[in-house]
Formats: structure tokens, sequence, C-alpha cells
């Protein structure tokens, strides 16, 4: 089996990426749900994100890994398949290359056939059927889930379950039009991206470093995520008030485990939820760092027992 089909091809713009240096996370999204477009076309489903359509594929879950750093410049393309197809839902594998073919990142999506308006799933019909046969792929190893398990989850995230453990508040506010798709939903790539924007207030304003030998000149320090599973629990509409709470579920001395609850500060219904493996990123040698052992402690100290998708 091969890895797919080309689904899409770009590039990274300057103004994509983040104080990394590095292309940001709700961009990496975005673009997997761009290549999810043109997947589906080769599925038979040309109109499946367009206005008029009247049925679409509803992302239930995504797993990602980012495996290569794209930087200002870079070309991309990817590639996308089918992993298994059920009655009305499917697992399939986008994977997106630098020009030289190394992965850069990769996305599990598990996807409902569903219609446009009220997001009632309903069976393929034969062509879908017929063409997924032709784009089967199998996950690589280096696209397999590492450090997250991908078992069927039971969503616990809500505002009285934030609350009840005590998760920090990293985000609040109004979905505004702009972060609407066609059918006046939340785009996917909007909860990373609001994630993005608030984790500073769960990691606080540095990240941490190695240990240093004295008089050793610290190196500068960012933060990137390696591994991401989400959970798409419901879709807000331009107006929709969302809160996002985080905390830590563990950590060791080159990753910690973050968990991320989007939920509606009003019902107190979740939106979303995410699980991510995350590192401290030397900005210079551009590598991962093994923390050091105070701030490893301090991380043990800070997780929540409890936590979960």
């Amino acid at each position: 089996m091969s890895d797919g089909v080309e689904i899409w091809s770009g590039g990274v713009n300057t103004w994509e990426c983040d104080e990394m240096g590095h292309l940001n996370v709700r961009f990496w999204v975005a673009k997997a749900l761009e290549g999810l477009g043109g997947l589906a076309a080769k599925l038979g489903m040309p109109r499946a994100f367009s206005a008029g359509g009247e049925a679409t594929l509803v992302v239930r879950e995504k797993h990602m890994r980012f495996l290569r750093e794209a930087r200002a410049g870079a070309a991309l393309t990817m590639t996308g398949g089918v992993v298994e197809l059920g009655e009305s839902d499917a697992r399939l594998l986008l994977v997106m290359r630098h020009l030289n073919g190394e992965p850069a990142a990769t996305f599990q999506m598990v996807v409902a056939h569903a219609t446009a308006r009220d997001l009632r799933p309903f069976p393929w019909p034969q062509r879908v059927r017929d063409a997924a046969a032709g784009l089967k792929v199998e996950v690589p190893p280096y696209a397999a889930a590492r450090s997250i398990d991908l078992a069927p989850a039971q969503a616990t995230a809500s505002l009285a379950q934030a609350d009840k453990l005590g998760l920090v508040r990293i985000g609040l506010g109004v979905i505004q039009p702009q972060e609407c798709d066609v059918f006046g939903r939340m785009r996917g790539e909007m909860f990373i991206g609001r994630v993005s924007d608030g984790v500073g207030r769960l990691f606080g304003e540095t990240r941490p470093g190695p240990d240093l030998a004295p008089g050793e000149t610290p190196p500068r320090i960012g933060g990137a995520v390696l591994e991401y599973r989400v959970l798409h629990l419901g879709w807000p509409r331009a107006g929709d008030h969302v809160e996002l709470r985080s905390g830590f579920g563990g950590a060791d001395r080159r990753t910690r485990r973050a968990f991320h609850w989007m939920v509606d500060p009003v019902s107190g219904a979740p939106w979303a939820s995410a699980e991510a493996v995350v590192i401290s990123f030397d900005l210079d040698a551009r590598k991962v760092v093994t923390i050091n052992e105070a701030a490893h402690a301090a991380y043990l100290a800070q997780a929540v027992p409890g936590i979960g998708l």
C-alpha cells in the first residue's frame, strides 16, 4: 500500500510562524483541514465543504504528530488515504511532507459522513465506498500514536468538572464570524489556535531549560508540541461563548502532558478537549531540551489527579 494520493500542496508564510520561529500549530491544522477537502473530492464528495453541499465530513477526532518543524518559506505537500471505513464514519490518514520527502506532520482524522445542515450521520453511498477501496492505506510507524492512547475515550470535560479539578483558565471569549466555516460553525483549527494563544498562562512567562554548569550561559528556550489528540464534542457558532481550562497530567525530564478543555461558560457543556505532549525547545540548536530537576519537580507537583479528555 502507498501513503495515499496527493491532496494538497502549498507553503509556509512568515505570518503563519510564531515566536518559536516555525509554523504555528493552528496553521498546521488549517492546512490539514484544507487537505481533507482535497481527500473528500477524491472520495467523490467535491462539494463536502461548500455552502450548497448537502453532505459533509464532520471531524470527530484528530490525532496529530509533529515530526519536523516547518519554517517561513518552506514548501510542503500532503497525501491522504483511507485507513478504515465504517457504516457512516471513517478513519483517514493525511501526511504532510517537506520537499525532500521527509514527513513533517501526520494527521489521523476520525470523520462522520453527515448532513451539512444538522450534522446527522448517514451511511456512505456506494460511490464513496468504491472510491475508498482504491485509496486504502495503512498507518506507518511514524504516524502511529507514540505517547498518547487512541483507545475509545469517554469525554469528561465540563465547566463543573473543570472547577472541581481546579483547572487553570487560559482563554475566555466569544467566537467571531471570521472564525467560522461556510456552514456557520467554528473552524476546526480555532480550538487549537485559542489554546496556543492562551497556553502561556498555564506554563508561565518562561519555559524551563536544562541544568547548567557554573558560569554556563542559559540557552534561549521556547516550547513545542510533539503529539496531540483532540475530541470535537460540539461546534460553537459566531456569538457563542467559549472558555478554555487546562492542567498538567504528568511530566518527565523531556516531556510534559497537558490537557485542554474548551467549554461553554454559559451552559457548562463541552465544545472540545485535547491531550498534548509538549517539550522545551532550544531556539538556537532547534532541538528538544532535557529540563532541569527543579522544573521537573514543579511540574509533577502541579499534576492534576483524575484529569483526562
